[in-house]
């Protein structure tokens, strides 16, 4: 018994993390109708599972419960851009502040490894690193490595889970950009500023997510609906 109920916790975990990841690259785009059907042959699971999967991106507001009426994709806005935006400085300042208090030898390694690894990767892809799920990845690990000495789980976590509905933002972005700003650049000044203790690296990520809200609404803005569901 206790075997088949940890296989079933895992295969639940396994859809919720799919369709997660499905969302979050537009895979299933935003305000999208979330049909059961179509979900369970899509994912081949239960349709109890599929609903304990859909209850929890409910509460991490990527998907939107309309009641008797199922579930949608959680729609897009430049106001909750803007609004997810001001809510992750609030957090990534906080959290940086902390751990450019608390961090150690271990930490400036880590940081170090994993810009280099981004930093290599994104040498190799050349221009369209940017399309690529291993540099999203890479470049998702650095950026967490610069806040995770912060000794905090709970603002930890409310960060991640930030710093991933606006990946579907800047993915959004990435289909429609005719230029790119030099990351690299950016990324290792905010690097070298956290090593350096320098309480400038605060404005510095500020200033790196901020430019990247920017861009989104340039580049991807038509795809938005307004506050009132309006073309934007």
């Amino acid at each position: 018994m206790e075997q088949v109920r940890q296989k079933g916790e895992t295969r639940a975990s396994d859809v919720l993390q799919r369709l997660r990841d499905d969302i979050l690259s537009c895979e299933l785009e935003p305000g999208s109708k979330l049909k059961f059907e179509a979900l369970r042959e899509r994912y081949e699971v239960s349709f109890s599972t599929l609903r304990e999967a859909l209850a929890r991106l409910a509460a991490e507001s990527l998907v939107t419960s309309e009641g008797q009426r199922g579930f949608v994709v959680a729609p897009v806005s430049i106001e909750d851009l803007q609004d997810l935006t001001n809510a992750r400085v609030l957090l990534e300042r906080e959290n940086l502040r902390l751990s450019m208090e608390k961090g150690d030898d271990a930490w400036e390694a880590h940081i170090l490894a994993t810009y280099h690894r981004m930093d290599r990767l994104q040498n190799r892809l050349g221009d369209h690193y940017y399309f690529d799920p291993e540099w999203a990845q890479l470049h998702s690990g650095f950026h967490h490595s610069l806040v995770c000495a912060s000794g905090s789980p709970v603002l930890l976590e409310m960060r991640e889970k930030l710093f991933e509905r606006a990946h579907r933002y800047r993915r959004m972005s990435s289909q429609f950009r005719t230029q790119w700003r030099p990351k690299e650049i950016e990324h290792k000044a905010i690097m070298d500023a956290v090593l350096d203790r320098e309480p400038v690296a605060l404005d510095l990520i500020e200033q790196h997510i901020r430019e990247t809200t920017d861009n989104v609404i340039t580049f991807a803005g038509h795809l938005f609906r307004g506050p009132q569901g309006e073309a934007v």
